[in-house]
């Protein structure tokens, strides 16, 4: 194989993400300005419906205007993460949307940040994915930056409930990117109507069993719905793309840009006052940044046999099999890989799930 294939991160990936990061960006500034009409609770299953049936509707005109499949479907054994990911994508927006409702729009999207370190860290000892020292770097730096940002007065050392609330959120979502890192082979329309439609089932639920019930305009519903689909449904299917190259910590390491975008706007919107310890923030967690995106990691290692489904192509030097007549360009089926060995830039990608330590990696547990 060409190291000059593999040897860099793809640059598609990367686009992808940064385009999720700046999707979601505007999620914080204007939910908060929507909270003044629709409660958190019911904002936060708004969201993930709109998201849900959003991607739904695309999937239909997908499916009128393409009707070959290039992508692969989700199976059995995919459930405990779709479950999983349902369940913490029900926790995490409730928790925001309370936390947002606590603080300033500024405070609570720096805060989001923190969603990188806990991401990082579950990525690392629960699906023993490889994080290096310049990343490393960068979860500490964040660290700090989120802990400099929650603390009220610099001369105390007391987090604010709406802070803690947002961390609590970034917590969930942590242990969802992970359980979405092992679906991102899969179908990403497929699997942001899952997300969308269980997860704002599930916080509809919620309101209905705590809210208090009234009538509400339907024009700030339609708002949230839409709202939704662009800054969760269309982000989620952007951040999907760029998991399945890059795996969930460097993944979640360009959602940094997220927060700023969303700094930006609370500003236009509600002239947040921009305090000492905002600034101090800003800059720990650009300082951080910096450290997470030029993370490069390159060294041999062995990729051992392995037989799964996703959507490739032939021109990536890990796609050598061989079939018949009618399969050109990306195609999904089932393929295996055979054992080689060699050395370039990777990331954790489904083709580089290999071990870093003295034990290696059971290949039962890295299915995916």
């Amino acid at each position: 194989m060409k190291q000059s294939i593999q040897g860099k991160y793809n640059v598609n990936a990367i686009a992808c993400a940064v385009l999720a990061a700046a999707l979601y960006g505007i999620s914080s500034p204007i939910s908060k300005l929507l909270l003044k009409e629709v409660p958190p609770t019911l904002m936060a299953a708004l969201l993930y419906l709109g998201a849900g049936i959003g991607m739904l509707g695309v999937n239909g005109i997908h499916r009128v205007f393409r009707r070959e499949q290039r992508e692969a479907k989700m199976t059995v054994k995919e459930l405990p993460y779709i479950f999983g990911m349902i369940a913490l994508d029900i926790a995490a927006p409730v928790l925001l949307m309370f936390g947002l409702s606590l603080t300033t729009a500024a405070n609570a999207s720096l805060l989001n940040n923190f969603e990188i370190v806990t991401t990082s860290l579950i990525a690392l000892f629960f699906f023993k994915e490889a994080v290096g020292k310049r990343m490393w770097v960068a979860i500490l730096l964040i660290t700090a930056s989120s802990f400099v940002l929650s603390i009220d007065d610099a001369s105390s050392i007391s987090f604010s409930i709406g802070s803690i609330f947002v961390l609590m959120a970034c917590v969930c979502w942590g242990f969802e990117n992970n359980c979405t890192r092992m679906l991102s082979v899969k179908d990403p329309r497929q699997i942001v109507v899952y997300k969308g439609l269980g997860s704002g089932a599930g916080a509809l639920v919620i309101f209905f069993i705590t809210g208090k019930h009234s009538s509400y305009d339907l024009t700030y519903i339609f708002i949230t719905l839409v709202l939704g689909f662009v800054a969760y449904g269309l982000s989620i299917y952007f951040y999907l793309l760029a998991q399945r190259q890059l795996g969930a910590a460097r993944t979640s390491s360009y959602y940094a840009a997220a927060p700023f975008i969303g700094v930006f706007i609370s500003w236009l919107l509600f002239r947040d006052r921009i305090t000492i310890n905002f600034i101090i923030a800003l800059g720990i967690m650009l300082l951080g940044t910096y450290f997470a995106v030029t993370e490069l990691h390159r060294h041999m290692h062995v990729h051992i046999p392995i037989s799964h489904e996703h959507k490739h192509n032939h021109e990536d030097g890990h796609h050598t099999h061989r079939h018949g007549e009618g399969f050109h360009g990306e195609h999904s089926h089932v393929h295996s890989h055979e054992a080689i060995r060699h050395t370039h830039s990777h990331a954790p990608d489904a083709h580089h799930q290999h071990s870093h330590g003295k034990k290696p990696i059971k290949l039962s547990k890295r299915r995916i």
